[in-house]
């Protein structure tokens, strides 16, 4: 989902909803490992990383970067990844796939942050040719932009925005609910 003003008064009055962080912005994301807890917060400055300028990262507080806020909450768990919706109260570059690399669940598939290898599972070659096939279903992050909600500039009005799954996205997760299925019933 995007936003993009015709007008230049419309331009401005959405990106003063921007930078007052009042614009809703919902994403969903696949991870890699089990979150312990059921929602959470990341607070960390980000910044682009001294050693790479195309990645970016989190910085100890107060030492570099900008200010960042994501909240968090467990959508759906499939022992190895799990499904969570973020929701921002900032808006920067990276910012769901850094705050989530940063707290140990990088982003199924990403391939600049490292989410494009196997970091959780087993070590048997049927569960490694099924997440390969997966990264081959979808060769990206797995992170979708779900729900974009702001005040209308003309009317006033709060408009709300929400779009499905990519199809990429909606077949790896389905995978991931039929790996939980198989599982429960061999136990």
């Amino acid at each position: 989902l995007m936003v993009i003003a015709k007008k230049e008064f419309a331009m401005v009055h959405l990106a003063n909803q921007f930078f007052y962080n009042t614009i809703e912005r919902r994403y969903w994301a696949l991870v890699w490992g089990d979150l312990k807890a059921d929602s959470g917060t990341v607070i960390g400055n980000i910044g682009r990383n001294p050693n790479d300028r195309k990645l970016f990262m989190v910085f100890p507080e107060g030492e570099d970067g900008k200010y960042a806020v994501t909240h968090w909450r467990v959508l759906e768990r499939f022992y190895y990844t799990t499904l969570i919706e973020c929701q921002l109260e900032t808006g920067r570059t990276h910012q769901i796939r850094v705050h989530m690399k940063s707290i140990g669940h990088t982003l199924f598939g990403d391939p600049r942050y490292g989410g494009n290898q196997i970091l959780k599972g087993t070590i048997y070659s049927k569960y490694k040719q099924f997440v390969e096939g997966l990264f081959a279903i979808l060769p990206r992050q797995a992170l979708h932009a779900k729900v974009l909600g702001f005040t209308h500039p003309r009317t006033g009005e709060q408009v709300r925005f929400e779009s499905d799954l990519p199809k990429d996205m909606e077949k790896v997760i389905n995978k991931w609910r039929e790996y939980v299925q198989s599982r429960k019933e061999q136990l």
